[in-house]
C-alpha cells in the first residue's frame, strides 16, 4: 500500500473517493478523536495531513476541502505555522490540478479538440493563479516569522508556475528573480534533508522549459551556459547528504549528476556516478523509488556503449525494480503518475527494442527455439507494461492484479493472438500460434506515420454518409494480417486475439479488408489489454439473468448536453425479450443507489447499459450517464461492483453499447481496453463511436441469441450479428454501424 494510503487509513480510518459522502471518517480515526476531544491544534493538523494525502491520490477536490478546513482553525487558533503549512499545500493541490488540466489540453488539441483544448488551458491557467497566490500567502508568513526553510519551499513552488503563466518577457526575468531569491536563502539553510532537495530542485529548474503537460525532469539536457551551475549545486546537494547520511536524498543527488554527464557523453564518468547513486538508493528500502531511474540509467549508458548484453540486464534490474514498488509509484500520487510516459514506459519499450533490434547478427542466427524463446520474453516484458499503463490510467493497483500470470492456453481453442508493439521507428508485429510458434514481423513506418494512416482511417470509417473506400482498411490489414496469412490457414485459425499497443487500439479490427472481404467475414475478433487480465471461462446457464440500464432521455451534466438516446427503449426491450431473466432501469430509474441496491439483492451475471459513455484521456473523463444528470464514473462503477460482489460470482459480462472514444486518442482507447477489468467483469462488449440507431438493438439482440440459443462464444456471437448486419445490405452494410463493436477480455 502507498504511504499516503497508509496515511488516510491513520488519520481516517477509510479510504473515502466519494464526493457524495458527508462524514467519511470513523469514530476511532485520529481526525474525530481530535474533533472529540477538541483539540483544535490536533484537527487542523490532521486535516492538513489528509488533504496532503488526498492530493498525492489524485482527489484534488477533496484534498481541498480538507486543506481549507484546516487553513480557517489555523487562523481561528492564531497559528502561523499550520498557517503557512495549509496555504502551501492549498497552492500544491490547485497546482496538481492545473498540470492535470494541462494534460487533458494537450491530449485535446491532438485530436482535433482545439475548443476543449482552449477551455481546458484557461481552466489550467485559473488553477495555477490560484496556486500562486496561495504561495504568495504561505511566502508572507514565512518572512513575517523568518523561516528560510518556509520561503525557500514557497519560492521553489513558485518558479514553476511563473514558467507555465509567462506571456511576456517580464514573466521570464519574475522567474529569474526568484530563482535567484531562492538560491540566496540555500546559503542561508543548515545542512538538511530539505537542503539537499532544495538544491536539488534548483538545479532541476536550470533545465529547458518542459511544456506544460509535462513534469519530468529525468529525460532533459541542460543548456551548456546554465551547465556548470546546476553542476555545482548538485555536486553541494551530494556532500550535505553525505555529511548527514542520508541515503535517498544521496541517491537523487548522484544520479542526477550522473545524468548531466550522460548529457555530455562522458560515459565512464555518468556510469560511476550511477553506480554510486544505486548504491546509495540500495541502503534505505525508502529509496527504491529512485532506484530503478539509475538502473534505467545505467542500461542506457551501457546501451551508448555498444554493450548490449549489460544494458538488457540494467533495464530488466530496472524493471524489477519497478514490478516491487509499482503500487507506490503508480497508484500512490498522481504528481508521479504524470512522469508515467516518461520515466516508466520507455524502460520497458527500449528493453524490446534491445532484444528485437540490438543484436540482429544473433537473431538472425539463432536456433528457432532460441529466437522463439526471445519472443517470449519481450512478449512478458509487454504484458508488464499493459498492467502498469492501466494501472496508471485508472489509479488502482489492487484490482489490476493479473489473473493467469501463465497467460491463456491456445492449444485446444484454434485461437491465434496477434500483438502489436510499437517502437520509435517501426513496430512489431507478433503472431501467438496455439503450437506456441511465434513470428514476428515489423511495420516499417515510424510512430507518426502510423498514426496518420489510422486516423484517416478512423475517419472515413465512421462515415455514414461517404462512399466506402477500402483502401485504408487494406493498407492495415496488409500491416497486421497478410504476413501471417498463410500459417493462419495452416493452423485452421477461427479466433484472432489482438493485444494492441497506442494508437492500433483505436482499430476496429473487424473492419479490416482483404481486398475481398472483411476481417470478421473470415474470423470471429476479440481484443484484450494482455492475457495476463483474461479469464478464460464460457458463460453458464446460471449465467443468463442481466441488469439492463437505459437512458431516453436528453441529459445536462455539468452544463454539457447529451442528445435523447431515442432507439434505447428498443435496445432495453429486446435484451430483456432475449434473456427473460431481467431486470430493468430506465431513466430516472437508472440512478447510482438503484444499481448499488440491485446488485446488492439479486446476483447479475450479466450488466447491459445503454447510455452516453465516453472514454477520455484520463479517468476524470471516462464516465456514463445516469438518469439523475449525473456522471457514473468507471471507477465509481467498479466500486459498486465489487462492494456487492465479494461474496458471489464475479460479473461475466458488461455491455457498454453507446460508448465513444475520440479518434486519435490511443490514451482513451487504452481506458476502453481496460474497461472490463476495472468494471470487476471477466469481459465487455463496447463501442469505440456512438450509434444512435436502431442497429445498436439489433446487435446486442443478436449478440445475446447467439450466447443464448446458438452456443456461440462471445467473439463468435459478435461476429454472427455483424455479418447479419453486413449481409442485411443497403446502408446498413457500411462499416460505420457495425464495426465499432469490441468483446474486451474474456471471449469465451
Amino acid at each position: 500500500m502507498g504511504q499516503n494510503q497508509k496515511a488516510i487509513a491513520l488519520l481516517c480510518g477509510t479510504i473515502n473517493y466519494d464526493n457524495h459522502q458527508d462524514n467519511p471518517c470513523v469514530p476511532e480515526s485520529a481526525l474525530q478523536l481530535a474533533y472529540s476531544h477538541q483539540d483544535q491544534l490536533g484537527v487542523a493538523a490532521a486535516l492538513g495531513s489528509l488533504g496532503d494525502a488526498y492530493r498525492l491520490r489524485g482527489k484534488y477536490d477533496l484534498a481541498i476541502n480538507y486543506l481549507e478546513e484546516s487553513l480557517t482553525i489555523a487562523q481561528e487558533i492564531d497559528h502561523l505555522p499550520y498557517q503557512s503549512s495549509a496555504l502551501n499545500s492549498l497552492g500544491n493541490a490547485y497546482s496538481s490540478k492545473a498540470q492535470l488540466s494541462y494534460r487533458r489540453a494537450n491530449s485535446a488539441e491532438k485530436i482535433g479538440y482545439t475548443r476543449k483544448a482552449l477551455a481546458l488551458e484557461a481552466k489550467a491557467k485559473n488553477n495555477d493563479s490560484e496556486a500562486l497566490k496561495y504561495f504568495q500567502k504561505s511566502l508572507d508568513i514565512a518572512i513575517t516569522q523568518n523561516d528560510q526553510s518556509g520561503q525557500i519551499r514557497a519560492r521553489l513552488n513558485e518558479i514553476p508556475l511563473y514558467y507555465r503563466l509567462s506571456e511576456s518577457s517580464a514573466s521570464v526575468m519574475k522567474w529569474q528573480k526568484e530563482w535567484q531569491k531562492a538560491y540566496s536563502l540555500l546559503e542561508t539553510l543548515p545542512d538538511s534533508q530539505d537542503k539537499v532537495y532544495a538544491a536539488i530542485e534548483l538545479a532541476n529548474l536550470l533545465q529547458p522549459i518542459a511544456p506544460a503537460h509535462e513534469t519530468s525532469p529525468w529525460i532533459r539536457c541542460y543548456q551548456p551556459k546554465l551547465e556548470p551551475q546546476a553542476t555545482a549545486l548538485l555536486a553541494q546537494a551530494v556532500r550535505i547528504a553525505q555529511r548527514i547520511n542520508d541515503h535517498r536524498s544521496q541517491s537523487f543527488a548522484l544520479g542526477e549528476l550522473g545524468h548531466i554527464y550522460e548529457c555530455r557523453d562522458q560515459y565512464t564518468k555518468a556510469l560511476e556516478l550511477s553506480q554510486q547513486a544505486r548504491l546509495a538508493a540500495e541502503q534505505n528500502l525508502l529509496a527504491k523509488d529512485s532506484l530503478y531511474l539509475w538502473e534505467w540509467q545505467t542500461a542506457r549508458i551501457f546501451k551508448e556503449q555498444g554493450k548490449v548484453t549489460e544494458a538488457i540486464g540494467a533495464y530488466e534490474n530496472a524493471i524489477a525494480t519497478l514490478e516491487t514498488i509499482r503500487s507506490d509509484i503508480l497508484t500512490a500520487s498522481r504528481d508521479v503518475q504524470f512522469d508515467f510516459l516518461d520515466t516508466v514506459n520507455p524502460i520497458y519499450r527500449q528493453l524490446v527494442a534491445l532484444r528485437l533490434e540490438g543484436d540482429q547478427t544473433f537473431l538472425k542466427s539463432a536456433l528457432p527455439d532460441v529466437r522463439t524463446q526471445n519472443i517470449n520474453i519481450v512478449l512478458k516484458t509487454i504484458d508488464g507494461l499493459k498492467l502498469a499503463e492501466l494501472q496508471d490510467y485508472f489509479g488502482n493497483d489492487c484490482v489490476l492484479a493479473a489473473v493467469n500470470p501463465a497467460r491463456v492456453d491456445l492449444v485446444s481453442t484454434r485461437t491465434a493472438v496477434i500483438s502489436t508493439i510499437i517502437l520509435k521507428d517501426r513496430t512489431a508485429v507478433i503472431l501467438s500460434l496455439p503450437n506456441g510458434e511465434k513470428q514476428l514481423e515489423w511495420i516499417d513506418s515510424d510512430r507518426e506515420s502510423i498514426r496518420q494512416d489510422i486516423n484517416q482511417f478512423r475517419r472515413e470509417l465512421e462515415s455514414f454518409f461517404e462512399p466506402y473506400n477500402s483502401q485504408q482498411a487494406q493498407k492495415i490489414y496488409n500491416w497486421l494480417i497478410r504476413p501471417f496469412a498463410n500459417q493462419l490457414e495452416q493452423a485452421q485459425i477461427e479466433t484472432l486475439v489482438f493485444i494492441n499497443d497506442g494508437i492500433l487500439r483505436t482499430v476496429p479490427m473487424a473492419a479490416l479488408h482483404d481486398g475481398e472481404k472483411f476481417l470478421v467475414e473470415r474470423y470471429a475478433i476479440a481484443t484484450t489489454p494482455t492475457l495476463t487480465l483474461t479469464e478464460p471461462k464460457p458463460l453458464t446457464p446460471r449465467s443468463w439473468r442481466a441488469l439492463v440500464l437505459g437512458l431516453t432521455k436528453e441529459a445536462i451534466v455539468d452544463g454539457r448536453e447529451f442528445e435523447a438516446l431515442s432507439n434505447v427503449s428498443t435496445e432495453v426491450k429486446a435484451v430483456t425479450q432475449t434473456i427473460p431473466e431481467s431486470k430493468q432501469l430506465l431513466d430516472e430509474e437508472f440512478t447510482r443507489d438503484r444499481l448499488q441496491q440491485e446488485l446488492g439483492a439479486t446476483v447479475y451475471p450479466i450488466i447491459h447499459i445503454a447510455t452516453h459513455g465516453e472514454f477520455g484521456t484520463e479517468p476524470e473523463d471516462t464516465f456514463l450517464v445516469t438518469g439523475e444528470n449525473d456522471q457514473l464514473t468507471i471507477d465509481e462503477l467498479d466500486r459498486v461492483i465489487r462492494s456487492v460482489a465479494s461474496t458471489t460470482e464475479p460479473v461475466e459480462l458488461i455491455s457498454l453499447t453507446a460508448c465513444r472514444t475520440a479518434t486519435g486518442d490511443d490514451r482513451a482507447a487504452l481506458g476502453l481496453a481496460g474497461v472490463a477489468v476495472q468494471a470487476g467483469a471477466r469481459s465487455a462488449l463496447a463501442s469505440l463511436w456512438f450509434i444512435n440507431d436502431q442497429t445498436t438493438a439489433q446487435i446486442a439482440a443478436q449478440f445475446y441469441q447467439g450466447l443464448r440459443q446458438s452456443n456461440l462464444n462471445k467473439a463468435q456471437a459478435l461476429r454472427a450479428a455483424q455479418i447479419a448486419l453486413l449481409e442485411a445490405g443497403g446502408q446498413y452494410a457500411r462499416p460505420a454501424y457495425w464495426a465499432p463493436y469490441l468483446v474486451i477480455g474474456n471471449w469465451f
